[in-house]
């Protein structure tokens, strides 16, 4: 029946869903030379023509780090904190405009921390020599020079003399959102030339807690040679414990942009686009507890910084949330390819991003964007409207045709043959197409999975309320009936997450029940009651989805129950005539 064509319509398009996001290739990864990192005894294999490069990593282990080192400010329109003299280190970034809760008294959103904390994570700049050049290099407890302010219109410069005729300079400024312009330079007035390999990284010393959803990568990321490459910690750690300088993943070729991604917040490098480099992810085994995370840049052909001269560089470090219209920005100004890939998007990006740029553009005109996904229902409605109308008309006369089919079933009870044929004459005669009901849950499924999507991942989604109890669409509804909706002071959650049902669940699950109501119930009795528990079944699961998806699903569903019964109105001016045996 309609019914029962329905249910299988949704289990497969939710089951094609599930395999497209877990079976469907990867692109495969390019094979190059792994990169480097900060001077350390062992040695990679060198990118083509060039000397070894040293193997990033182990240096940052070992001795303690002192918390209190010189610092420089950083005091930007966006974010906040400081630069370690120590190292040259780019370690303390607090974002100005997040806080860690929805409470606005909360902390702000700390994203880079200090080798001395717990948690470190950090960027960093430097150079390597070839295996014939024997030249001091700065290294992790190296204590540079500094002038100067990180802020807008200003910026900051750390020197540091190696005694040996070689000065090292790095020059780091910021703009009014996230991204850091960084120039390193090398004079040399030894009176012999020198050829450098300039190199940047990001370090994170801990595996950090991850959601582990598949709608969500975590972890490192970058566009290399013109496609997204993508790696969850476990691959990075698996990986690169086979081999000895830990990479997991490594690419040779010009540009691109490569760092470590949480849901909401970005770290990446972003060297020349012009200049040829080889990016590596790796893994640290003896980084801090449980080892570390590297992402890399180094530069496949040296700087050859002549006698009483010198050589300059310059790339860019992103360390901030991924806003979508600013990552599309930085990707259209500074030709950054692909940098708005940095937002999960995911397979359906066709779908998914056209859908946020909708509510984020109607959220810019009324102000709300739980009462934009409204509005974004009544228009998806309103899309579909002509089929759906289709379809609801031809269920409602399936439902006045119950009596009819009613009377065939007692008629040819022993004759299931002559059942089937009588029947499907009585739907040409009514022209009813019993599987007419499929179609408009079919082609909704993949932007009810866009919009989880977007709720899910995107920043702008975050801690954005809606009215009443509703403080964040991105969250669950806080409401519980299980504690009589706080009345009682425990969180049912903690037993078992099937223990919270919040008051939007529970509309949901109404308006579901109301709306099946209004159709043809499935002549088999164990269907029907399978269906009767749809509506409950439904509402437990969609209680732990994000409120701003069961808003969607509640106004889809009264939008649906509005439309059909007006539909069940005009038809009911039509009898149904049974078809002649």
């Amino acid at each position: 029946m309609d019914q029962k064509n329905l249910f299988l319509a949704i289990a497969a398009s939710i089951a094609i869903l599930l395999v497209f996001q877990f079976v469907m290739p990867h692109p495969p990864r390019p094979v190059s030379p792994p990169a480097a990192g900060v001077q350390t005894p062992a040695a990679a294999p060198a990118p083509a023509g060039a000397p070894p490069v040293p193997a990033a990593g182990q240096a940052s282990g070992a001795p303690a780090v002192p918390k209190q080192v010189p610092r420089i400010e950083i005091a930007g329109a966006r974010v906040q904190g400081s630069i370690s003299l120590l190292g040259a280190r780019i370690d303390d970034v607090v974002l100005r405009d997040y806080h860690e809760t929805i409470d606005r008294s909360s902390p702000l959103v700390q994203l880079l921390e200090p080798r001395s904390d717990p948690e470190p994570y950090y960027i960093q700049f430097g150079w390597s020599a070839g295996p014939d050049t024997h030249i001091k290099l700065p290294g992790n407890d190296t204590l540079w020079e500094g002038s100067g302010e990180v802020a807008p219109g200003k910026h900051a410069t750390l020197t540091w003399d190696n005694g040996e005729g070689q000065t090292f300079g790095i020059t780091i400024a910021v703009d009014d959102d996230y991204m850091f312009s960084v120039q390193q330079s090398v004079r040399n007035t030894s009176g012999q030339p020198i050829s450098l390999y300039p190199w940047s990284r990001i370090r994170r010393d801990y595996t950090p807690k991850t959601l582990n959803y598949y709608i969500l990568h975590e972890g490192p990321i970058g566009v290399l040679g013109g496609t997204l490459k993508e790696q969850k910690y476990s691959a990075v750690k698996s990986d690169g414990e086979k081999k000895p300088d830990g990479v997991s993943l490594n690419y040779t070729g010009d540009g691109g942009w490569a760092g470590i991604t949480d849901k909401y917040w970005l770290v990446a490098l972003v060297p020349n686009q012009s200049a040829p480099v080889t990016a590596a992810f790796r893994y640290i085994a003896d980084a801090g507890q449980g080892g570390g995370y590297q992402v890399d840049f180094v530069s496949t052909t040296p700087q050859t910084i002549p006698a009483n001269g010198q050589a300059m560089v310059a790339s860019q470090a992103f360390a901030g949330a991924k806003v979508v219209h600013l990552l599309d920005r930085y990707e259209n100004q500074d030709k950054i390819p692909l940098f708005s890939y940095a937002v999960d998007f995911g397979w359906f990006w066709f779908l998914t991003k056209p859908i946020f740029y909708a509510l984020d553009w109607l959220n810019g005109l009324l102000g709300n964007f739980g009462v934009a996904i409204i509005v974004f229902t009544i228009f998806v409605k309103a899309l579909f409207f002509p089929l759906a109308n289709k379809s609801y008309r031809s269920m409602s006369k399936m439902k006045l045709l119950g009596p009819k089919m009613q009377v065939l079933k007692e008629q040819y009870k022993d004759d299931p043959a002559k059942l089937q044929q009588q029947t499907m004459a009585l739907y040409r005669a009514e022209k009813v197409n019993p599987a007419s009901g499929c179609l408009p849950m079919f082609i909704q499924i993949p932007v009810f999975f866009s919009l989880y999507k977007v709720i899910f991942t995107t920043i702008e989604m975050r801690h954005a309320p809606f009215f009443g109890w509703i403080h964040d669409l991105s969250a669950v509804d806080p409401t519980n009936v299980f504690n009589l909706f706080g009345l009682l002071p425990f969180d049912p959650a903690q037993i078992s997450p099937w223990l919270h049902l919040g008051i939007w669940p529970l509309i949901m699950g109404a308006s579901m029940f109301f709306q099946q109501k209004m159709n043809p119930a499935p002549p088999d009795p164990v269907q029907a009651r399978i269906f009767q528990w749809m509506p409950v079944m439904f509402t437990f699961m969609l209680a732990n989805f994000p409120a701003g998806l069961v808003i969607y699903w509640t106004t889809n569903n009264l939008l649906t129950i509005g439309q059909q019964w007006l539909i069940m109105r005009q038809t009911k001016l039509d009898k149904p005539r049974l078809a002649r045996t």
